[in-house]
């Protein structure tokens, strides 16, 4: 082999090896970071990974929520009306979140049988006004009403 195609299979040969350990480390890296959602009914039937971070949603069960006196920390039942699985999670709700409404947690399903969650999202019908323009709406539509 004349030194000029070995330094070609060389370049060639560490390119391919970069490329392997490139595409090793990506796969690697979504592997981790990927969470998949399941219902309260997957997580009670043991469908979902202990331990791994995962998402599930469902509907805050009436009378299910606790609040601690002296802390964030609050805890709380998602349904979908086949099963019930409790969260627990420790910051600031939002603004959306309340007993009946729908939510998406992403956290940890832990030995003990809870959701130890890092966020909550509260989710909203597709009527959803914000409070600025449904008072704005109000008053028009009466406005309109006292006019005719």
């Amino acid at each position: 082999m004349r030194p000029r195609q070995r330094q070609r299979l060389i370049v060639v040969v560490g390119i391919v090896a970069l490329a392997a350990v490139a595409v090793g480390l990506l796969v690697y890296a979504l592997r981790a970071n990927m969470n998949l959602f399941y219902t309260p009914e997957q997580i009670v039937a043991g469908e979902a990974p202990s331990g791994h971070a995962l998402r599930a949603g469902g509907v805050v069960k009436v009378g299910s929520v606790q609040r601690a006196a002296d802390s964030l920390q609050v805890s709380f039942v998602i349904t979908d009306f086949k099963a019930d699985i409790e969260v627990r999670y420790d910051g600031m709700l939002p603004d959306l979140f309340r007993e009946g409404q729908g939510v998406v947690v992403t956290g940890q399903l832990l030995d003990k049988g809870h959701l130890q969650a890092s966020q909550v999202l509260a989710k909203h019908d597709e009527k959803y006004t914000p409070p600025e323009i449904s008072t704005i709406v109000t008053q028009g539509a009466a406005a309109r009403s006292r006019n005719r």
